[in-house]
């Protein structure tokens, strides 16, 4: 029986259902979840025979030598991490691997460790001293995240509930763990037991050597006894003898485990409310392993399985692969974050999160909200106007993707949702900003059908009610507007087109009228007149690339690109959210 308690077996195997059960179903969902407008409408099945197929290619061509290095350098030995931040290099390694080989030769040592030494014992060297050792590269780790997050918080470092679980779990394992031995090296209910069962000694029949033994081990091995204060020299002499006899082929000191030792020799004046808790310490740590186990495959600590993928996948995977493996490495990137903030430090666009109160501006903050979206949940209102313009205030710098330590190429994750996101809006002005421009560019990975409708729909929103360019021979009442909206700025302006001759923009167009709409000198004559709504309707304000080459070489010096500039804003007010605009002026 494991463990030695029936209850505590049929939980460690309930738990380790769920966790298979769990990891099979987050596993499954990489092959289900569509990430984008672009993920091809792949069964499932097709998606796992492209994987395979893609495994497949993998290992018989050069790209094995790939896998290898990533699995080595990448995955063992951190190499992104360490290239990025040393400390989180330090934090990340000692929790690993301290982790690791704790769960290899403590937690399976009765599987394990035979194959080295034969006969094992939990006591003896080095398994006995090696656990004490692995124990403090977890604390250590524990105490540089704790101090990353709380004490030394860097910029726009923000914890979620799942950040505050990983290291309390972790913290509540080590501790129960580290108590639970310091407990039985204090108990003397312990040492009977010991005495009696393992040395082969009576307490009554054997009682000089017991006390012999008794004496030794409360001088030497942290051994707390109602029946001994200070221990008699000539009783530890002995003591050394009878223990060589009876204990040392199975314990070693009790010293050499010195992390656990420290704690007994400091909590031995509550030696006798150890030796009874330890029951409740041995299950507290049983019961928070077993819930880290069934959790894991639901929490942060998933990336345990997700990260190493994606980090291989990053390596061996091109823009040529399948579409269906493409869309299943997304799927997958989406778990493999381990929201380290780190892309949010180097984002390009992060000042926007502060200047509009979004915080999924910042790549770290929207993978969440990504995640849901592409499981099929549903974003309220605000929540997906708030994510749509996070993803679309990227400026495609590629900076997010060259440090994030989990390998996910996030730049590409950005271009699939946020063409999801604007098919499904009514209208999105900043499609027709520069921050288009990487969708134009990559114009060929998106279905012509749909290319052009989130501009039109755009377009026909901040041109707002005025309907006469459409119609060029409309004629236009200039009685409604008021002299109040005339602005006299536009006094200046004589209409000498120096303006519309030098835009790039007008140049590049064989018949510019009708592909803009009004060029510039127009927009200044409409202006002029107080015909603002005319002046919002042209494309020209939309295509203005902010050269400033139309204000630079105005006679009158009418600052032309700024007020282009100003009616862009106007008419994209008109359809941004309340929330929003009210954001933006009281900024």
């Amino acid at each position: 029986m494991l463990f030695g308690d029936k209850l505590l077996t049929v939980i460690f195997y309930a738990s380790l259902a769920v966790f298979v059960l769990g990891t099979l179903y987050k596993v499954y969902r990489w092959f289900k979840a569509k990430v984008g407008a672009q993920a091809p409408d792949a069964a499932p099945g097709e998606r796992m025979g492209a994987a395979f197929k893609g495994v497949v290619g993998m290992i018989f061509s050069k790209k094995l030598f790939t896998f290898l290095e990533a699995l080595v350098l990448d995955v063992i030995l951190g190499r992104r991490q360490f290239q990025v931040d040393k400390m989180r290099w330090i934090m990340h390694s000692m929790i690993l691997w301290g982790f690791t080989l704790l769960v290899i030769f403590h937690a399976f040592g009765n599987l394990v460790n035979p194959w080295f030494v034969g006969e094992y014992y939990s006591t003896l060297n080095p398994f006995w001293v090696l656990r004490d050792v692995f124990a403090v590269m977890v604390f250590v780790g524990i105490i540089l995240a704790i101090v990353r997050r709380v004490a030394k918080k860097s910029p726009r470092l923000s914890s979620s509930p799942m950040d505050i679980y990983a290291i309390i779990i972790v913290t509540v394992i080590m501790c129960s763990g580290v108590l639970y031995q310091a407990a039985q090296m204090t108990s003397y209910s312990m040492f009977v037991e010991m005495v009696e069962d393992w040395a082969g000694l009576d307490m009554m029949d054997d009682e000089e050597d017991v006390q012999a033994i008794e004496a030794f081990w409360v001088a030497d091995y942290g051994l707390v006894s109602p029946n001994i204060e200070e221990p008699d020299p000539d009783m530890v002499e002995m003591g050394i003898d009878a223990n060589d006899s009876y204990c040392a082929s199975c314990h070693t000191a009790s010293p050499k485990a010195f992390l656990s030792y420290g704690f007994a020799k400091m909590l031995s004046p509550m030696a006798g409310v150890l030796d009874g808790s330890r029951n409740a310490l041995k299950y507290l740590h049983l019961l928070a392993c077993f819930l880290g186990l069934a959790y894991l495959p639901f929490s942060k600590m998933f990336h345990l399985v997700s990260t190493p993928i994606s980090l291989i996948a990053s390596r061996v995977m091109d823009e040529n692969s399948l579409p269906e493996n493409i869309a299943t490495r997304q799927a997958m990137e989406l778990d493999a974050c381990v929201h380290c903030c780190t892309c949010s430090n180097t984002c390009s666009a992060m000042m926007a999160s502060v200047t509009s109160g979004n915080k999924l501006v910042l790549p770290s903050e929207k993978m969440q909200s990504l995640k849901k979206l592409a499981n099929g949940g549903e974003l309220n209102a605000d929540e997906l106007e708030a994510v749509s313009y996070g993803v679309y205030m990227c400026t495609n710098c590629n900076r997010c993707t060259a440090v994030c330590p989990s390998g996910i190429i996030l730049k590409d994750l950005w271009m699939s949702i946020r063409e999801s996101l604007i098919q499904k809006q009514k209208a999105q002005p900043m499609v027709l900003t520069p921050l288009s421009f990487f969708r134009g560019y990559n114009r060929a990975r998106i279905a012509p059908e749909t290319y052009g409708a989130p501009a039109q729909k755009a377009q026909d929103a901040v041109a707002g009610k005025f309907e006469q360019l459409a119609a060029k021979d409309a004629s236009i009442d200039i009685t409604q507007a008021s002299s109040a909206e005339a602005n006299p700025m536009f006094a200046y302006c004589f209409g000498c087109q120096t303006c519309t001759t030098v835009c790039p923009v007008v140049g590049s167009f064989e018949n510019p009228e009708e592909e803009l709409g009004l060029v510039p000198h127009q927009i200044m004559c409409s202006l002029a007149m107080g015909l603002e709504e005319m002046a919002s309707g042209s494309k020209m304000i939309w295509d203005c690339l902010t050269c400033y080459q139309c204000q630079e070489h105005c006679p009158q010096k009418v600052p032309v690109a700024d007020i282009l500039y100003d009616l862009k804003n106007m008419a994209a007010a008109r359809v941004l959210p309340e929330k929003q605009t009210e954001s933006r002026k009281t900024k």
